[in-house]
């Protein structure tokens, strides 16, 4: 049977946990309680009518009375052992030392009585404030979930009467512009959006429509009827000329998620801003139909994101009502009484458990969402407010055992095979190194990054480091460790399987023409996989992976999310992969492969160029992500953290210039200058943005204040690990007498280093992410609204 303290340990919401009852610090407590009542047993003989003195702790602590009680019995200890002694020293004369012995002994186990009794009471004290502390945190988060849901409430039926209006003009208008009527408003100088927001006028469905202006004041006087005032409509101009009041306005905030959106925001603002007379009324702007509907997407997502955050208080509710049971009931067995039921009644009356708000709450979501969002499907709903997690099938455990096998076995075949065949000899190495080495290394790189993604994977969730949020994955299609781990080890099966069919070829007499292609061949299957459209082969994570790899290749242009900038970080440690694809690439594709012209693909102009360029993309992507951050928060912190990648991309191409130059003293000092600084500069970054260590004040030296790991000798290592890694680009600078085979291996271990590197840093970085987050208790994502009210000057 699961003890409970392990099982609350494992459902507690870890955001919240430390809102949660302190169970352990209440059992600590208990245990205290238990060994103070060990020796009573000794005394019962000394007692007499005074046996009684702790009695009735399971009173509630509520009752008036109970002060009073406690205070008396704290003033009686003295009392009772003067008593004894002197009824001690009445004794007989002729055993003196005797007496004195046992009076001795008798104090000692009355004053074991009394501190029993101040454990008892100390105890209950911690019961009070931990009640306090839970009805405290459900009361603000009820607050902030009920206030929610009004806003939600109120956004919907704004959305409810746009839609009815809209679906009115379409069939006074028999269908003629499918949908594209539209009215529209002039836009007040007052309300210019100065970020990425798109902040578009009011509701109209195409800027090519036929609306006459009687027939768009119709409308938004239909529309005003119901609540929603627009910024400078006739009758807001009307009231405001004569002296009244603005009127409050209703705007639509699309974020500027995409490309499309972004350039019309900032193309909007700049015209504003250069063009627009702000004295006079502004340009009319219209909106159309895929903004309501895009509107209608958030607040969709508003709907969820509520009903998780109230599912989330319901179980918040329910575990810490089971953990005052429990730990009641440990005191009762201990104090060997029935007395705490008077306590469970009034935690039975706590707000947290009477209030049936967050009940009624989620019941009208649930109402709502399967009315508006749904057609009216109640299952179709709950997939989107209740979404299942796949369970984990032992099949997948089997499968990464079965090709981890294979790997091994396979492995060891190619490695005779090769030393057989001399293979990596002088003589024949050059040609097979230069087209089947990169191959090998690229997907080696890649199933390594997923092994160590797969460790990270098992530690977050050891450690319930709640990934799923920080990323914003879906519990029924997130990956899980194990997945991460079957998809490595069939990708290496798979890579060292076709090496092996290779150099069988090979040994067999056929000609490298006929079977250097099967390298390249394994590659293009491998890319169809990835981009097929087939539900196969964990198509949902395929898909999402293209995603983000698409929002940061068009940096600035997608709005940046955790994931995509920590993808985008991963990326800057697999340049050398990105290396190896470009060699591929050249020589499947030019031909050189074919015709063994192994210089063309060094030698080229065009791939000299390349290389500079594949070396700069990814720390260039990731400063445009610092750069588009920054327009959106308006935090200088990612301007500094854009210059460390600007850094990064000068030291890279010194790098690169001086091997090919590397008898030029200028290209040396300029390398050793620029790397330093960038080595310093990500090192800061590393310690003290991405993992929140060298925090001067913490009780922890060098470290921060909490800490997931008990170990605090493994943060130490962490740190000299990483501050050792970061500098294994002096390797480039030193110019070891190598073979061909040794220095691609060289290169190959350096860059499987820089792979494990990012691995291990994976790991702090989302540490510190989390605990930002339990610092502030989010458990659950903020979902911007489209509707908003701002104050219209006319």
């Amino acid at each position: 049977m699961v003890k409970f303290s392990k099982e609350l340990e494992a459902q507690l919401i870890p955001e919240w946990k430390d809102a949660f009852v302190n169970y352990w610090q209440l059992k600590k407590q208990v245990k205290k309680i238990k060994i103070s009542r060990k020796p009573k047993h000794n005394i019962h003989h000394l007692r007499d009518g005074n046996s009684s003195i702790i009695h009735d702790f399971g009173r509630s602590i509520f009752d008036s009375i109970r002060s009073i009680t406690i205070s008396n019995k704290l003033h009686k200890p003295h009392d009772q052992i003067s008593q004894v002694k002197s009824i001690i020293k009445e004794g007989e004369d002729g055993g003196e030392q005797e007496e004195q012995q046992e009076m001795y002994e008798t104090e000692n186990e009355l004053v074991q009585l009394f501190s029993e009794e101040d454990e008892v009471r100390l105890f209950f004290e911690m019961l009070d404030e931990e009640l306090k502390k839970v009805n405290d945190f459900y009361k603000t988060k009820e607050s902030e979930f009920l206030e929610r849901g009004d806003i939600l409430n109120k956004q919907l039926q704004i959305l409810l009467d746009l839609k009815q209006v809209l679906s009115d003009r379409r069939r006074k208008t028999l269908g003629s512009r499918s949908g594209s009527g539209f009215f529209s408003r002039t836009q007040s100088s007052s309300g210019r959006n100065s970020d990425f927001s798109e902040t578009a006028s009011e509701y109209c469905v195409s800027p090519t429509g036929s609306e006459t202006p009687s027939q768009t004041e119709e409308v938004i006087t239909a529309l005003e009827k119901n609540g929603i005032n627009f910024v400078n409509s006739a009758s807001t101009r009307a009231k405001t000329k004569k002296g009244g009041k603005p009127k409050v306005a209703m705007r639509i905030d699309i974020p500027a998620t995409t490309p499309t959106r972004t350039i019309a925001a900032v193309t909007s603002m700049l015209w504003e801003d250069l063009v627009n007379n702000p004295k006079k009324d502004g340009p009319r702007e219209y909106i159309n139909k895929k903004k309501i509907q895009c509107a209608e997407k958030m607040i969709r997502s508003a709907f969820v994101e509520l009903y998780r955050g109230l599912g989330l208080l319901k179980n918040y509710s329910s575990l810490n009502m089971v953990a005052f049971v429990k730990i009641l009931k440990k005191f009762d067995k201990v104090a060997k009484q029935q007395s705490s039921a008077n306590y469970l009644k009034q935690v039975k009356r706590s707000h947290f458990i009477s209030s049936d708000k967050v009940v009624r709450l989620m019941d009208e979501v649930e109402s709502l969402f399967t009315q508006h969002f749904a057609n009216s499907d109640r299952k179709k709903a709950m997939k989107f407010l209740r979404p299942q997690q796949n369970k984990e099938s032992h099949m997948v455990t089997f499968f990464v055992g079965l090709f981890t096998g294979c790997f091994v076995t396979l492995f060891s075949v190619y490695a005779i095979l090769a030393h057989l065949s001399g293979m990596f000899s002088p003589t024949t190495e050059a040609g097979y190194v230069e087209t089947v080495y990169p191959i090998f290394s690229m997907f080696a790189l890649l199933s390594l990054h997923l092994f160590m993604y797969g460790c990270n994977l098992f530690v977050w969730k050891s450690t319930r480091i709640n990934y799923n949020f920080i990323f914003e994955f879906q519990p029924k299609t997130a990956l899980k460790y194990r997945d991460a781990f079957l998809i490595g080890t069939c990708l290496m099966t798979s890579v060292v399987g076709a090496l092996v069919i290779h150099l069988i070829l090979l040994s067999s007499g056929f000609s490298p023409s006929q079977v250097d292609a099967i390298p390249g061949i394994l590659l293009l299957i491998f890319l169809a996989l990835l981009i097929c459209p087939l539900n196969v082969f964990y198509r949902p994570t395929r898909f999402y992976f293209l995603k983000v790899i698409r929002n940061i290749i068009c940096s600035p242009f997608y709005k940046v999310l955790m994931v995509d900038f920590f993808m985008a970080d991963q990326l800057t440690s697999q340049i050398p992969l990105m290396r190896h694809l470009e060699s591929s690439a050249c020589y499947f594709i030019a031909g050189s492969l074919k015709s063994h012209g192994l210089p063309t693909c060094k030698s080229g102009r065009m791939y000299r160029e390349l290389a500079y360029v594949i070396s700069f993309a990814p720390y260039y992507w990731r400063a445009m992500q610092c750069a588009r951050r920054w327009f959106d928060e308006s935090d200088v912190n990612h301007l500094a953290n854009l210059g460390k990648y600007v850094s990064a991309m000068v030291a890279a191409g010194a790098r690169l210039t001086y091997a090919r130059q590397p008898d030029s003293k200028l290209w040396l000092a300029i390398v050793l200058v620029t790397s330093v600084i960038a080595t310093v500069y990500q090192l800061y970054w590393d310690f003290v943005k991405d993992w929140g260590f060298f925090d001067l004040k913490s009780k922890n030296i060098l470290l921060r204040d909490e800490l997931i790991l008990k170990n605090k000798s493994i943060y130490y290592a962490s740190i000299a690990l990483n501050l050792v890694l970061r500098v294994a680009w002096v390797e480039t600078v030193m110019h070891f007498n190598f073979g061909l085979f040794e220095s691609r291996l060289l290169d190959f271990t350096l860059a499987s280093l820089e792979v494990i590197r990012r691995g291990h840093w994976n790991f702090y970085r989302l540490e510190h992410e989390h605990l930002n987050n339990v610092g502030k208790f989010r458990a659950v994502k903020a979902v911007p609204l489209p509707f908003r009210e701002t104050d219209s000057d006319g």
